[in-house]
């Protein structure tokens, strides 16, 4: 008789919560749901969050405008390739570097940031930002930002992508009060994987594949693929009307009308 009003107490307890407000500690992983008509992707319950708290992942202005954004957590040696091509095709780009990257290749942080383009802020360490309190991710970003303002003339950091991508309320509330924009993506594919790249020609299908107007590309520079395949992605993607644009003028869309934007 006693686990059977346990039981029962249990599968109540269960039924309530399911009632209850998600905890704003309760923690996400970025993801979203892919089509192949070249639509801005769907993210369901994530869109309010991302409305609330000024966080993006893509440009919805309707102009066929691209974002090309680097994780660089180690160097595999294809970074500087990368810039080359950038610098040839006239292309900003954002990195999103964490400390180890920073310390072990300051040349590289400086060349992209004498070249145009955007450090961003990946952490110091690459924790799970949400099992942290908001002074220890304090500590992560400021870190951060003091590291590459050592080796660089970029002096302060505006753009925030979590690591892993995982977030949930407070870790976006806190990002905003710290005066960072949290930046995913509405574009990725598995190119991380050093052991397990497939070519250029599988990048470049990837890539192609999965664009449209205003996407936010995420790329891995320690893939041999994706440096190999850039040039004739970027040269395809003009020929196809694509303009690419930084995360400073994703910031300045927002200001604007729809479809005014770009034109």
């Amino acid at each position: 008789m006693r686990n059977s009003h346990v039981a029962s107490i249990i599968i109540f307890l269960a039924f309530f919560i399911c009632f209850l407000e998600p905890s704003t500690s309760q923690a996400f992983g970025w993801g979203y749901k892919k089509n192949s008509e070249h639509r801005i992707p769907e993210i369901g319950s994530y869109q309010q969050l991302l409305e609330k708290y000024g966080a993006y992942y893509v440009d919805d202005s309707g102009a066929k405008n691209i974002y090309l954004t680097f994780d660089n957590g180690y160097e595999q040696g294809y970074t500087a390739e990368i810039l080359n091509v950038l610098k040839k095709e006239s292309v900003p780009a954002t990195f999103f570097v964490t400390g180890h990257y920073v310390k072990s290749e300051p040349e590289l942080i400086k060349k992209m940031v004498d070249e145009g383009h955007t450090i961003g802020n990946h952490s110091y360490h690459h924790p799970d930002f949400t099992i942290l309190t908001k002074d220890a991710i304090k500590k992560e970003l400021e870190t951060l930002e003091s590291a590459v303002a050592e080796v660089s003339d970029q002096k302060e950091i505006k753009f925030l992508r979590p690591p892993r991508g995982v977030f949930n309320e407070n870790t976006l509330q806190w990002a905003n009060e710290l005066g960072l924009v949290h930046i995913f993506w509405s574009l990725a594919f598995t190119d991380w994987d050093v052991s397990k790249q497939k070519g250029s020609e599988y990048a470049y299908d990837q890539i192609m594949a999965q664009m449209h107007p205003g996407a936010i590309v995420l790329l891995h520079a320690v893939s041999s693929d994706n440096a190999e395949a850039l040039e004739r992605i970027i040269q395809d993607l003009k020929k196809q009307g694509y303009t690419f644009r930084n995360l400073d003028d994703l910031l300045i869309s927002k200001m604007l009308p729809k479809g005014l934007y770009g034109l």
